[in-house]
């Protein structure tokens, strides 16, 4: 009995060691992460979007579509595939040596300066990333941020002797500009602002801009912009810049994102049930076909620099006439690509950026996803494409989607959440469907239409008739 009692108080003993290890551990994992929260706001550049690796399931629809052609940005294409731009990067470098002697005289400007400044920010950088990166050493890694940062900052910002011009959105070098801008292929441009993968923070580009005297944030900032709002205009996806004031760009993609926010959402902030009862909720959106048989018509709305429509995300229904007003979407062999790095970009930074652009293209995916759709769209020029036939196009509007999360009842994710829902009561509504129905059955063709009309006539006579010789009758 002695020995059992001392075996069981032993293994009582045990298993409180046990778990005041577990705690001991546990305490101090909470201790670091504390620590590493207090340092990331306690004067360090702040860490406003994740740079994360593209889903498997969101990749597995079009692997092409996240990764680049001709230049690779940031660690994710560690280490290099495309080595013919790699001595692209080592010229800028030159050039950013060069810009920063003239831009600052008197002032000795070396190499090691912005190593020392960009290993300051290596902690900083790497939480930016899905993973810390422990395979690549400190060397490589700030060596990857000097050329990745030089080699964009030479080609979107003027790196200038004087006040001259800087290069225009199409990469062309003006006199004066120190800069390696010449001009730049549209598809590399597309490699550094389209990927979701292929990026570092801005705040990096800030640090050798401010290195390189060009008054750290402001100028860097406002130049690139000018350059992204050249770049998707030219594209017909949005035509306004963005308000800059309230956030600094987290990367080149984020700051594409800044200019595709609608103007007006068309669902309230908090959607509030009426009489205690919650609201029908919204399953899905209908295609254009079924809308248009339910009497919804399609009008193409044109878009402004000022004005409620700055972008394809302004999506209107009017009330009184049940016409559905969509922006034209240009469609080109990018479209799909900038589209579904963008809401790549919102799935993993939903609290920080919204889930707008995921709206729309659920919106799109749905409307558009069978040939007859695409075909009324087109007809409405709602939709313009280069493609061989509706056929691609209808399929590409059907995969765009696939392995996205989105709830359509949330009413923060979903900003065409009311439009939908009023939709929705138009499709179900049978008297909007006979109307509809009666227009495009005898109201569409005249001739139809005036045998119509002379058919009512007949039978409004004939019932008059019938009446007075009732009347006739009845009375003598």
């Amino acid at each position: 009995m002695d020995q059992q009692g001392q075996s069981s108080s032993g293994s009582d003993d045990s298993h409180v060691v046990e778990m005041v290890q577990l705690a001991n551990e546990l305490r101090g994992k909470l201790d670091a992460l504390n620590s590493h929260q207090a340092q990331l706001s306690g004067g360090r550049p702040p860490r406003p979007i994740d740079i994360g690796r593209v889903r498997d399931h969101t990749r597995n629809v079009d692997n092409d579509e996240y990764d680049p052609d001709h230049v690779a940005i940031g660690p994710y294409n560690y280490p290099r595939q495309h080595l013919a731009m790699e001595d692209d990067k080592v010229m800028s470098i030159h050039t950013v040596l060069t810009a920063a002697k003239a831009l600052r005289p008197g002032v000795t400007v070396e190499v090691d300066d912005y190593i020392n400044e960009l290993a300051c920010l290596e902690e900083s950088v790497r939480n930016c990333y899905a993973d810390a990166y422990v395979d690549m050493t400190s060397g490589q890694f700030v060596r990857m941020l000097l050329h990745d940062g030089c080699y964009i900052l030479s080609r979107l910002v003027g790196l200038q002797l004087g006040a001259q011009p800087m290069a225009d959105a199409a990469g062309t070098a003006n006199a004066g500009v120190l800069s390696a801008n010449r001009p730049v292929p549209l598809a590399v441009l597309r490699d550094v602002f389209y990927l979701a993968e292929n990026q570092i923070p801005f705040f990096v580009l800030a640090k050798i801009g401010e290195l390189t005297g060009l008054d750290g944030n402001d100028r860097v900032i406002t130049q690139i912009a000018k350059y992204a709002l050249d770049l998707i205009r030219g594209q017909k996806y949005a035509m306004a810049a963005p308000d800059m004031e309230p956030t600094v760009p987290g990367n080149l993609l984020h700051l594409l994102h800044m200019h595709l926010k609608p103007v007006a959402p068309t669902v309230s902030p908090a959607v509030a049930p009426a009489n205690g009862v919650d609201p029908e909720p919204v399953r899905r959106w209908r295609s254009a076909s079924e809308y248009y048989f339910a009497g919804v018509m399609f009008k193409r709305r044109e878009m402004s620099e000022t004005g409620h429509t700055r972008c394809i995300l302004d999506v209107k229904l009017s009330s009184g006439s049940g016409t559905l007003e969509v922006p034209c979407l240009d469609i080109d062999a990018e479209t799909w690509r900038l589209l579904r790095n963008l809401m790549e970009l919102e799935q993993q930074n939903r609290e920080k950026v919204g889930s707008h652009v995921t709206a729309y293209c659920v919106f799109m995916s749905q409307l558009a996803c069978t040939t007859k759709d695409v075909e009324l769209l087109t007809k409405r020029r709602v939709i313009v494409h280069g493609h061989g036939n509706n056929d691609e196009v209808a399929k590409c509007f059907a995969d765009l989607c696939k392995g996205i999360v989105f709830d359509p009842n949330d009413a923060h994710c979903n900003y065409l959440r009311e439009t939908c829902s009023k939709l929705e009561k138009r499709f179900l509504s049978n008297p909007q469907r006979w109307m509809a129905w009666l227009r495009r059955k005898y109201f569409n063709n005249p001739w139809l239409a005036v045998g119509l009309l002379a058919a009512v006539i007949g039978l409004v006579c004939a019932i008059v008739q019938a009446v007075y010789s009732v009347l006739s009758y009845k009375h003598g």
